[in-house]
């Protein structure tokens, strides 16, 4: 398990989709994050009469951790959906199949291989806001939860783009319908939110990532995380098995 996540990682680093994704990403979120900075600058005159205000962390570092799971939700699609798709695209994936490994070890070498891959460009995010501690003081708490937060959303995402990957043949159509998932189940929290359906809400990848960027965990939160992952990752199990016996 652990050699197919090591080569599944190692594949990644030799495409240049994923170079272009880490490149990418850094350009977009370094912008916005010097945006912040920028508004920071302008706004630290009036706040810092005002007692308890808002200081550089809720600014800077944790807005940076916002826009990084949007981002994440863009790219994730274009990582995983060649996952499983482009092997059975290419009539490798019987190879696999032969291989003397379980449809749950395959499974979790290709997660694991991958999830590798986003936790490095997480820790890339992390070290943009940890920068901030050259010129001042950060709450490390604050933004320990917030790459705590983005790890487990990421996470999820990657047990998503998994599973859809497994279901066809063409990369694209994992793609779309990867990121038409993980876009649904990120605004149906739009819905929870009117308050008609608690269901809806407790559903939404959002309304469990918020609490716990703003540093407050609840194990309810870590528990829905656990259960996407699981959940998703044990239908690509089933459906590994289900192709292996026919």
């Amino acid at each position: 398990m652990f050699t197919l996540a090591r080569h599944e990682l190692y594949r990644l680093f030799l495409s240049p989709l994923a170079w272009l994704i880490l490149a990418l990403s850094q350009l977009i979120l370094a912008y916005l994050f010097l945006t912040h900075i920028d508004y920071f600058m302008q706004i630290q005159g009036k706040i810092s009469a005002i007692p308890g205000a808002p200081g550089v962390t809720e600014l800077v570092a944790l807005p940076l951790f916002n826009n990084a799971a949007t981002i994440l939700l863009l790219l994730t699609p274009l990582i995983t959906m060649r996952l499983i798709a482009e092997e059975r695209r290419n009539d490798s994936f019987p190879l696999l199949l032969s291989a003397p490994l379980s449809a749950t070890q395959i499974v979790l070498g290709k997660y694991f291989g991958t999830l590798g891959f986003f936790l490095i460009l997480v820790g890339l995010i992390a070290c943009m806001a940890l920068s901030l501690s050259t010129g001042t003081t950060l709450d490390l708490t604050a933004i320990a939860s917030g790459v705590f937060g983005l790890t487990l959303l990421v996470a999820s995402f990657t047990a998503i783009g998994l599973f859809l990957s497994s279901l066809t043949k063409q990369p694209t159509i994992a793609a779309i319908s990867t990121f038409s998932t993980l876009f649904f189940l990120w605004i149906i929290d739009w819905a929870g939110n009117t308050g008609e359906s608690t269901l809806l809400s407790w559903l939404s990848l959002l309304s469990h990532f918020q609490p716990i960027l703003q540093g407050d965990i609840h194990s309810k939160d870590i528990a829905y995380y656990g259960i996407v992952i699981l959940f998703f990752l044990t239908l690509t199990i089933h459906r590994i098995n289900a192709q292996r016996l026919s």
